[in-house]
């Protein structure tokens, strides 16, 4: 685990947030699940420059009123899926 990774669960501890907590999303008809350790997981293989982007972005939506942690680590599982799904598709 790198220090990034380390200090976004060490975050979302502090905040009381179950890095167990799950998100379904439907692609297709078919249900996936991601919980929100592995999503921050998937991000941390990225680069040094990108880890601390999503760091960032973590903190900003424990900030935001509208936005929040929850819809953060949806949105950011629905970016994970779909670029998964792009790399299946040949054009």
């Amino acid at each position: 685990m790198n220090d990034i990774e380390k200090k976004c669960k060490d975050i979302l501890k502090a905040e009381g947030i179950n890095l167990s907590s799950s998100i379904d999303y439907e692609i297709n008809g078919e249900v996936k699940t991601l919980n929100i350790g592995w999503i921050i997981e998937a991000y941390m293989k990225s680069s040094p420059q990108l880890n601390q982007v999503f760091l960032d972005a973590l903190k900003l939506s424990l900030e935001a009123k509208g936005m929040g942690v929850d819809k953060f680590f949806e949105d950011m599982g629905q970016l994970l899926l779909l670029t998964h799904l792009s790399d299946k598709v040949k054009v």
